[in-house]
């Protein structure tokens, strides 16, 4: 079974991929965003910005997978030898300007002042990358686009909202799957992408590195015993 390693710190991406049948190692790397996204020439299109920074993950992690396969021990018994990095990047496009996490009470009033009541693309960069003997021998990336309607919280809720300090660590200060959907009307496009790694999408980049769901499927051994018919 080839071996998913996820290039992320996301408890969301995690638990979308375990709740479609995938438990991924999971190997946080130390990618300085904002770093990167200063290399980038100034008139890059969003999409590539978010695509730029889920491959400098996906290649950072894939990186320690390099460096030889006695170095790899973080892997915890999976399979070095045939392995996919998954990398991703998530940022909402409104406004004409890229927003990531606000990380502070005061910016993620801000951004919410300018989300309520209206829309904005949720941007997923994905980058897959495929190992052999902690070798890159294929790659593939690209962006997934969702346009997310937001409704119009209350001051009452939307204080509570910022006190609880999830829309902080999120891009574009909401979530999808957490407390914040309260406050998203709609969305048009695939709410995995929203939640921050996009099956559909994730699903083409795989096969275009030659990995098939069911090689990543974490699935349970199969009884050899017929069950017993309902009585």
């Amino acid at each position: 079974m080839t071996t998913l390693i996820l290039a992320s710190a996301s408890p969301a991406r995690l638990s979308v991929l375990r709740s479609a049948g995938i438990d991924p190692v999971v190997r946080v790397s130390d990618v300085d965003e904002d770093a990167v996204a200063d290399l980038l020439p100034t008139d890059t299109p969003p999409q590539n910005v978010v695509v730029a920074l889920a491959t400098a993950k996906a290649r950072a992690v894939a990186g320690e997978l390099s460096q030889g396969l006695d170095g790899v021990c973080w892997l915890e018994g999976a399979d070095a030898f045939d392995s996919v990095v998954v990398g991703c990047d998530s940022m909402l496009h409104i406004d004409g300007r890229l927003q990531g996490k606000p990380l502070t009470v005061d910016t993620a009033r801000e951004r919410w002042a300018t989300m309520a009541g209206r829309h904005g693309d949720l941007l997923t960069g994905h980058c897959v990358l495929r190992l052999r003997d902690g070798q890159v021998v294929a790659s593939a990336s690209a962006c997934s686009s969702t346009t997310v309607y937001f409704g119009t919280p209350s001051p009452d809720d939307l204080n509570a909202y910022l006190e609880s300090g999830e829309p902080l660590q999120v891009a574009g200060a909401f979530t999808l799957d957490g407390l914040g959907g309260w406050f998203v009307d709609r969305i048009d496009g695939d709410p995995s992408s929203v939640i921050g790694i996009g099956l559909p999408l994730l699903r083409r980049l795989l096969t275009e590195v030659d990995v098939t769901i069911a090689q990543l499927w974490d699935r349970p051994v199969r009884s050899s015993t017929a069950p017993e018919s309902p009585s």
